[in-house]
């Protein structure tokens, strides 16, 4: 994984480089048992996401990641795949998050996002809005997670 420690002085995407049905494909992150423990200690102590005899015992059949760590590892592969060398400037928000199948330790992911919608803003004509589908795979290219939401870039000078 790469680690990005400063923000790039000049961006290389502007909400230009987001075309409608655009499709991206980026970052590769081996899940870890004692991160799916340690994630799921601080944030979402369920005990399938804890132990491994209680995962066992779950509906899951063993050991799985809380669908909030899928979330934030989806995060990190985004940001290194083109947020932290894009003009971005947040999200107003998702309209749908959806978890598919467990995550389990040993898995390994990576992230398919495709440009749904791409328009500039109204009120601020500096800035365009993207509606996204980003879909976490694993290993065997089977869809853990789906989410829609929105992204603000700001225009090409």
């Amino acid at each position: 994984m790469t680690l990005h420690t400063s923000a790039q002085s000049e961006p290389l995407l502007y909400w230009e480089d987001f075309r409608e049905g655009e499709v991206r494909e980026f970052g590769e992150m081996q899940v870890n048992h004692d991160d799916i423990v340690r994630f799921a200690s601080e944030f979402d102590p369920q005990p399938f996401h804890l132990d491994d005899e209680a995962g066992r015992r779950s509906l899951f059949g063993g050991l799985v990641a809380s669908g909030w760590h899928t979330v934030a590892m989806a995060m990190r592969m985004m940001c290194d795949g083109y947020l932290l060398h894009s003009a971005s400037l947040g999200s107003p928000g998702i309209e749908s998050l959806k978890w598919l199948r467990p995550v389990r330790p040993g898995d390994t992911l990576r992230v398919r996002m495709t440009v749904l919608e791409a328009r500039p803003l109204k009120s601020k004509p500096d800035v365009g809005l993207t509606k996204s589908r980003t879909e976490v795979l694993n290993q065997a290219g089977e869809v853990v997670m789906e989410m829609h939401g929105m992204g603000m870039f700001r225009r090409r000078p």
